[in-house]
C-alpha cells in the first residue's frame, strides 16, 4: 500500500473537515444574525451544499475508484441523472427512517427533511461519487472485507461514524435541560456532523496503522 495514496486520502478528508468548519464561520460574515444554533436550517443547507460540492470536486480531481472504461456523453448524462434520483430517494428514505425513530410526522417536516439531506450528503453522496448508481458495489463495500481500496475503507468508516453520531445526538432531546441545542434536529445534525468529521480523521489514521494487515484484492 503506497504511503502517497494515504496522504492523498488524509489531505482530501482534512479539506472536507475544514469545509464544515468554514460553513459555521464564513456565512456569518455575509448574513446578519447567522449562527449554527440560531439559524440552524440555513446552516443545514449551507453545510450540505458545501460538503456535496467539495466531494464532487475532489472525486473529479483525485479520480478515486474511477473506471478505466471510457463512456459516451449520453452514458455520463444517464449516470448523472440516476445519481440525482438515487440521492433524492436516499433523502426520502432517511426522512422515513427518522420519523420511524420518533421524529415529528407532521410538525417540523422541513427540519426533518433537511436533516435527512445532511445525512444523505455525508453517506449516500460519497457512495454515488465513488461507485455511481451501482447497488451491488454498495453492498460489496459495506459487507465484511468488501473494500477494494483505501478510499472504500474510508467510505465505510465515515458512513458508520455519521450514522452513529446522528443516533447518539438524539439522546439529549428528551431530557428536560431546556437548552437551545435540544430543539429538533439540532443535536442530531450536530452529532452527525461531528461523527462525520471524526470519521474523516480516524479513517486515514486507522488505515495507516493497519496498512500491513490490509490487503485489497480485485474482484
Amino acid at each position: 500500500m503506497r504511503e502517497a495514496e494515504i496522504r492523498r486520502l488524509l489531505a482530501a478528508n482534512l479539506l472536507c473537515a475544514l469545509a464544515i468548519i468554514l460553513t459555521a464561520v464564513v456565512p456569518a460574515i455575509f448574513l446578519d444574525g447567522f449562527s449554527v444554533l440560531g439559524t440552524h436550517l440555513t446552516w443545514l443547507c449551507v453545510c450540505s451544499v458545501c460538503v456535496a460540492t467539495l466531494n464532487v470536486i475532489l472525486h473529479l480531481v483525485l479520480k478515486a475508484n474511477q473506471s478505466s472504461k471510457r463512456s459516451s456523453f449520453a452514458h455520463k448524462i444517464s449516470r448523472f441523472l440516476k445519481c440525482c434520483i438515487y440521492f433524492f430517494m436516499s433523502c426520502i428514505l432517511f426522512h422515513a427512517i427518522i420519523v420511524l425513530y420518533g421524529a415529528p410526522l407532521i410538525e417540523s417536516v422541513t427540519e426533518t427533511f433537511l436533516f435527512a439531506v445532511l445525512l444523505s450528503t455525508f453517506t449516500t453522496l460519497q457512495c454515488l461519487c465513488m461507485m455511481g448508481p451501482n447497488i451491488q458495489a454498495w453492498i460489496r463495500v459495506f459487507s465484511k472485507n468488501g473494500a477494494m481500496s483505501i478510499w472504500e475503507s474510508s467510505l465505510q468508516i465515515t458512513t458508520v461514524c455519521s450514522i452513529l453520531g446522528a443516533w447518539f445526538g438524539a439522546f439529549p432531546i428528551p431530557l428536560d435541560w431546556d437548552r437551545p441545542w435540544q430543539v429538533w434536529p439540532i443535536s442530531c445534525s450536530l452529532g452527525a456532523t461531528f461523527g462525520y468529521m471524526a470519521g474523516l480523521i480516524i479513517a486515514p489514521l486507522w488505515i495507516h496503522w493497519n496498512r500491513k494487515q490490509l490487503t485489497y484484492k480485485s474482484r
